[in-house]
């Protein structure tokens, strides 16, 4: 798991003219909050979090903040982005402590090729997974090689590192393996036989 260092500092501005503001000046707003202390309203560096982002595990990334009064270690909890611009808008974290629990969504990644007849649809992106804080899987790697149709991946199998555990439907599909469909299949389910859609384009060139 990454671990990364950020300035943080203390925002006085709240409403959405003080986030304007806050980006305005380059900062992204964010909310710190957790283990029973108060929320504490602070603005990060949008560079330095967009280069903290820039890894496989997205944004499960570890933050040791830089506050005024000491560091904390936390995690993105929600995180807002311009729906255009891609740019963070705002980001609540949650205080974490080296050895805690926590669950987190862990991206799943489709790798190698199943059998040429197969058509896979991959049901859902992300996870749900427990572990330390500060050891968060990467991103979750689903072997397809030769899987054939009418084949699953389900979430209790797949393979996660020493220490983590699932904390999702064990049953739930992650992967789901289909039966290409022919171009015969296709007519068929269209209504029209390929001699009838010869017929069609015949009288259709006769016409013009």
């Amino acid at each position: 798991m990454s671990e990364v260092r950020i300035a943080a500092e203390p925002r006085t501005e709240f409403g959405k003219g003080g986030a304007r503001r806050t980006r305005r000046a380059g900062k992204v707003p964010a909310v710190l909050y957790g283990h029973g202390k108060p929320p504490r309203h602070i603005a990060l560096p949008a560079h330095d979090l967009l280069h903290a982002f820039k890894t496989d595990a997205g944004t499960n990334v570890l933050l040791t903040l830089e506050l005024a009064d000491g560091t904390e270690l936390a995690l993105a909890k929600d995180v807002q982005r311009h729906p255009i611009k891609g740019s963070y808008e705002h980001i609540d974290l949650v205080l974490v402590v080296r050895g805690e629990k926590v669950v987190a969504d862990i991206p799943v990644q489709v790798i190698g090729e199943p059998h040429p007849d197969t058509l896979v649809d991959q049901q859902v992106t992300t996870v749900a997974v427990k572990a330390d804080a500060a050891r968060l899987p990467g991103p979750i790697d689903v072997d397809i090689t030769g899987l054939e149709p009418g084949t699953s991946v389900l979430a209790r199998q797949l393979p996660l590192p020493s220490g983590a555990e699932l904390d999702a439907d064990p049953d739930l599909v992650v992967v789901q393996c289909l039966a290409k469909r022919t171009t015969a299949q296709v007519e068929a389910e269209l209504g029209e036989t390929p001699a009838e859609k010869a017929e069609g384009v015949g009288a259709a060139s006769a016409s013009a």
